[in-house]
């Protein structure tokens, strides 16, 4: 089921997660370790990221160089055929641009049509750990605007493989990001909201946010993208603090802010248990105001481990 109809007929404000694949050379089992303890919360769908392939450069004998990979996780295709089979469940694999060719792109969404998936969300993806800026595949899409198109245009029955045409065409309900913060590339907010206005005017159908610790930063987004014409479901991302040194970690990586109270309250706990707690009652406190808000999905970023998120639902319903 696409995600915009589980949406439509829901009664009330519906739950998702985001999980990591495992690393290399893990079992499926640390999925499953990871989904187990939500399964009650019923979820309407899962999200499975995805990291891109880096690569290192290494000197052989001779004095040369060889590039070798460095990827460290599995990709999501087998992950989201493995999750639901086991659970019966929607999935929306991460479909980015870094490190992918259109052709890449293309035989990507081929398998996930084929393996009967509904939705995608469709990102830019980061830049390669050497790069300071975001450099697309030679022949890849630039930008998650262009990724959109492509999927669009498979949608429309228009293939880059020719022999392609007369094939199924795929449905795909597009999901594309935002960032009630602004994204860090933006010169500022409102070139961000006319990129994102962009993206859905190609064809993405809902938005999912980055992580938020201030729900008035969403309902300003939301408000923002309503008065320019916006108005798709804007899913807003919630993630737990769960460690002191988040404080720093979390606004580098995602470019966010953490409001005064909750950095004072981590900053003078006693224990990291106290901490631990501070974050979970903090996500609650928020959750409770998005659903009472109307909020039509609260995601959860798990990063693989379900133990917060889980006391999270468990005092909310």
């Amino acid at each position: 089921m696409k995600i915009t109809e589980h949406i439509k007929q829901a009664d009330r404000t519906l739950f998702s997660f985001e999980i990591l694949p495992p690393l290399k050379g893990d079992s499926i089992d640390s999925i499953y370790k990871g989904i187990d303890p939500l399964m009650e919360f019923r979820p309407s769908f899962i999200d499975v990221t995805y990291h891109r392939e880096d690569f290192v450069e290494k000197k052989r004998p001779d004095g040369s160089f060889m590039k070798i990979s460095t990827k460290k996780r599995p990709g999501t295709v087998a992950i989201c055929a493995a999750v639901m089979h086991k659970y019966k469940i929607d999935t929306v694999p991460h479909i980015i641009c870094g490190g992918f060719t259109k052709e890449d792109t293309e035989n990507a969404l081929i398998d996930l049509h084929f393996l009967g998936i509904d939705n995608v969300l469709a990102l830019r993806g980061d830049n390669a750990k050497h790069e300071q800026i975001f450099n697309p595949e030679d022949g890849g899409n630039k930008n998650s605007l262009e990724l959109i198109h492509q999927i669009r245009n498979m949608n429309s029955g228009i293939y880059l493989d020719e022999e392609l045409s007369n094939a199924n065409i795929t449905n795909f309900c597009i999901g594309a990001a935002a960032y009630p913060e602004k994204h860090h590339d933006a010169p500022n907010l409102k070139s961000d909201l006319k990129f994102l206005k962009r993206k859905i005017e190609t064809g993405a159908e809902f938005i999912v946010t980055q992580m938020f610790f201030d729900n008035s930063k969403y309902f300003e987004f939301v408000k923002n993208c309503r008065e320019n014409d916006i108005h798709v479901p804007i899913i807003p991302g919630i993630k737990p603090l769960t460690t002191r040194n988040q404080l720093t970690v979390l606004p580098k990586l995602f470019h966010i802010d953490i409001p005064d109270q909750l950095t004072d309250e981590i900053e003078h706990a006693k224990s990291p248990e106290a901490v631990r707690q501070i974050g979970i009652e903090w996500a609650v406190q928020q959750c409770k105001e998005l659903i009472n808000a109307g909020a039509p999905v609260l995601h959860f970023y798990t990063m693989g481990r379900s133990e917060a998120t889980r006391k999270i639902c468990e005092n909310i319903f």
